[in-house]
């Protein structure tokens, strides 16, 4: 039987490159911290090589897989005269967006999969109460994987409810009728 569109098969994207890029970075650091813990031993060096891969992941989710597979991108700008920061998302045009279903089910399965399982080996380690100093590459994982998954959650709901705004107003009926007899009015 021929797979379906959205089942969890990456030859069914429409951007198996971008796809399997991001998952190898976010899977790559965690089997880094792992493989580390259990045969490698040194932290620094386990430390550097995770931080590696998880800044590459957060980069390359941030900037080019969260555009390519969802079409949602955000970012943070600071104020330099009040020093006031604010998160920016942008969402591609319904027109433009990939609608591919397998590329949303990767995306948004991983974005909260990877923090919990980052989640799971913070009270492991906690548990263990083994070299506490292995607890820092995880907390620095949860912030930057949570980040991401907080950014991206608010991008997709800033982008639901503008798509919803904006059809409300083009689609015409009420909101269309409404807008059209009040400029009509203005202008009289």
């Amino acid at each position: 039987m021929a797979d379906e569109q959205g089942s969890l098969n990456w030859r069914l994207s429409a951007h198996p490159i971008t796809l399997l890029t991001y998952l190898t970075f976010r899977i790559g650091s965690l089997l880094m911290y792992l493989f580390g813990v259990l045969f490698i031993g040194n932290f620094v060096l386990v430390f550097i090589l995770t931080l590696l891969l998880l800044s590459v992941d957060f980069y390359y989710l941030k900037n080019i897989a969260g555009r390519r597979l969802v079409g949602l991108r955000w970012w943070n700008e600071v104020n330099t005269s009040t020093g006031d920061s604010h998160w920016v998302f942008e969402s591609a045009p319904e027109g433009a967006r990939s609608d591919n279903k397998t590329d949303k089910r990767f995306f948004w399965l991983s974005m909260y999969v990877a923090p919990a399982l980052w989640i799971a080996l913070a009270v492991l380690a906690i548990v263990r109460l083994q070299n506490l100093i292995w607890l820092v590459t995880i907390v620095i994982a949860l912030v930057l994987t949570i980040t991401n998954t907080v950014a991206f959650s608010r991008c997709d709901k800033f982008s639901q409810a503008s798509s919803f705004a904006g059809s409300a107003f083009l689609g015409g009926g009420l909101a269309s009728g409404l807008a059209s007899n009040m400029v009509g009015r203005f202008f009289k």
